[in-house]
């Protein structure tokens, strides 16, 4: 009788159990409440647009076209001294910065073979002259004759050349600056060897400065000589009023870009030789959307406005372009008639 009672109550504990768990799930499944029908929940995009905001009317504007080509200056007015005669350079009076005078000694060379040329050919130009002499005086007698006298001329003469070529070549021994300028390069020491054609210094004008920029073919025929052009420098970083001093007429066959020659007006000798530099170059008329740069706010390398629609705000990607005072190009992402924030508001 015990067994059978025992049976019951485990039989009794598992039903109820399975029925609690049915109860369970018929009340999580919401069979017992009545049922929402399936739909959308409405959701606003953006953020709501403050009552204080504001806002830009995005316009398009047609503006002047500029492109920029990379120029580097150089000096209109540089020199590079070379030795004339084959001597050892015995000093060097300037270095790389220095300022020179026009006319101011900056290399000396060795001049000792030279000057005992000098010595020699001035001996043998006294001895022409008294051979000279001599003959005179026998001609006057008829004690010699034409002949004679022309031969002796001919070697006085001679003799004189010589000496003054090599008095010539004595001042070839001083290597003088035949400009004012500074000295932007120093290739010899004292001791070195300078044959004819070697580098010795090199030497410019920094009060005359110019741009060469390889412009491409398509754009050359947007300049002329004598035309005024703007240039921008890396150092001193700014622009600089420039006039098209010669345009090379030769093709560069790999890059198809003829070489412009600028002349910069009025530089202060601030500006040194190999600068970079940019060229602008008009290149007619185009339409383009320009916005506040403070209208433009960026996430790492992601530009965005906020865009005004009906009464929310929304975030617009948008691609930049040139800035231009305070205002910023876009190239994407925006047209005509929208509306943005200026400034954006602070999205958490």
């Amino acid at each position: 009788m015990k067994t059978i009672t025992s049976t019951l109550k485990k039989y009794v504990t598992l039903l109820l159990g399975l029925v609690g768990l049915a109860a369970v799930i018929i009340w999580s499944g919401g069979f017992l409440g009545s049922k929402v029908p399936p739909g959308k929940l409405p959701l606003e995009p953006g953020l709501p647009l403050p009552t204080d905001a504001k806002t830009y009317d995005v316009q398009a504007e047609t503006i002047p076209t500029r492109i920029d080509v990379v120029g580097t200056t150089t000096s209109e007015k540089k020199i590079n001294l070379s030795a004339r005669i084959p001597a050892y350079v015995r000093e060097v009076f300037a270095s790389a910065g220095d300022r020179v005078k026009q006319g101011q000694v900056v290399v000396t060379l060795d001049d000792r073979d030279i000057r005992q040329q000098l010595a020699g050919a001035e001996a043998q130009l006294n001895q022409a002259q008294t051979e000279y002499s001599r003959a005179k005086t026998l001609m006057e007698k008829q004690a010699t004759t034409q002949q004679a006298l022309t031969a002796a001329e001919s070697m006085y003469n001679a003799a004189q050349a010589q000496v003054e070529q090599i008095k010539v070549m004595l001042t070839y021994a001083q290597v003088e600056s035949p400009i004012d300028g500074i000295v932007t390069e120093r290739r010899i020491e004292a001791g070195d060897l300078a044959n004819p054609g070697t580098l010795l210094l090199a030497v410019y004008d920094p009060t005359r400065m110019r741009l060469e920029a390889p412009v491409p073919v398509r754009l050359v025929d947007r300049l002329a000589v004598g035309q005024a052009v703007e240039v921008a420098l890396e150092r001193p970083a700014h622009s600089f009023a420039g006039t098209v001093s010669e345009i090379v007429s030769e093709v560069d066959a790999a890059s198809r870009t003829q070489l412009v020659k600028v002349h910069l007006e009025d530089v202060q000798e601030d500006v040194l030789p190999g600068t970079f530099g940019r060229l602008w170059v008009d290149a007619g008329p185009r339409d383009v959307i320009r916005v506040p740069a403070a209208a433009v706010a960026h996430i790492g390398q992601l530009s965005f406005v906020q865009a005004v629609r009906d009464d929310r705000v929304v975030r617009r990607l948008v691609k930049t372009g040139t800035p231009h005072n305070d205002h910023i190009e876009i190239l994407s992402g925006l047209s005509a008639g929208d509306r943005i924030l200026t400034p954006p508001l602070q999205e958490d």
